[in-house]
């Protein structure tokens, strides 16, 4: 099937309270195994583009990998901007396909950031693409933040009601207590501030940095409103162990194929884990359309709930 927004996609999961899984890719290998995973576990997924991943292999190339599995997909593929940090690289994402766009302006004043999300929706919902604003700063894992100045960066609901009233914004990516780059599972989020900007916003919140959060607190938070989860390191971390491995395993090997199949069958694991965790595995039938009732995994299918 062709490209789909997020619009619908995260509505259907506010109301029936589970996460899109939205995967960092940053070759064909991860994109391949994204979408495959999502498929065997019939899930939604969302592609993430970063501005990393662009500068790595360019946007017009991103792109169109994205595009080309998703035509192949029985599943809904969304190709979105991750942390697009200013107004003319969500234009240049607009004009090549993506049909969800972000604009980060957490690190810009209130009104800047009021500002420029506002122009960025106006001009993708003339074309009916979905926007995702940050308000409030999920911070760096290499800045060797404290846990005062993770509270101090949180998201305020009463600022996030006006926020999305006066830019329109689709939805939200709020900070609750993750870390973006964490490499060990151990952030806590504050699950009562979820609920809070869920209730003052009415919008689908996103969480970010969700790889270092420890995985009860994922579930929870997607019962008080988180509707799309972000997970780049988990995947990276996966891809480079396979290859490690996969090199260990032959040394002699030449063709880089096989150590690159590796990666990308650590990285599907990875993800069917963040699917099923999520509570998406089973909500697209076998038709491609939309269900109400997710299925239900144990915990030792989940990879186990411990930090």
């Amino acid at each position: 099937m062709s490209l789909v927004t997020s619009k619908e996609m995260l509505l259907h999961a506010l109301e029936n309270r589970y996460a899109v899984g939205a995967f960092n890719a940053n070759n064909m290998e991860q994109i391949q195994a994204i979408v495959e995973a999502a498929e065997e576990e019939r899930a939604p997924v969302i592609l993430q583009v970063s501005q990393g991943a662009i500068r790595y292999c360019g946007l017009e190339l991103a792109a169109s990998m994205v595009k080309s599995i998703a035509k192949l997909a029985t599943v809904p593929v969304v190709l979105h901007l991750d942390h697009g940090t200013d107004y003319l690289q969500n234009i240049r994402c607009f004009r090549v396909g993506f049909t969800s766009l972000m604009y980060d302006g957490s690190k810009k004043s209130y009104e800047e950031n009021v500002a420029t999300t506002g122009r960025v929706c106006e001009l993708a919902h003339t074309a009916g693409i979905p926007v995702e604003a940050e308000l409030g700063c999920v911070l760096q894992s290499k800045d060797n933040v404290t846990p005062e100045e993770v509270r101090a960066a949180m998201t305020d609901p009463d600022q996030a009601a006006e926020f999305i009233r006066l830019t329109g914004a689709d939805s939200l990516a709020a900070a609750v207590g993750s870390i973006h780059g964490m490499k060990s599972r151990e952030a806590r989020l504050d699950i009562d501030r979820v609920e809070a900007v869920r209730k003052a916003t009415g919008v689908p919140l996103v969480l970010h940095g969700a790889s270092g959060v420890r995985h009860d607190d994922v579930v929870e938070s997607i019962q008080h409103g988180i509707c799309k989860v972000n997970v780049a390191t988990y995947l990276n971390q996966a891809f480079v162990r396979g290859m490690r491995q996969a090199m260990e395993d032959m040394p002699d090997n030449v063709d880089p194929r096989k150590f690159l199949a590796v990666g990308r069958d650590e990285v599907k694991e990875a993800v069917r884990e963040k699917i099923r965790l999520f509570g998406s595995a089973g909500v697209v039938s076998a038709s491609g359309g939309t269900v109400s009732k997710p299925r239900q995994f144990r915990s030792a299918e989940l990879g186990g709930t411990e930090a």
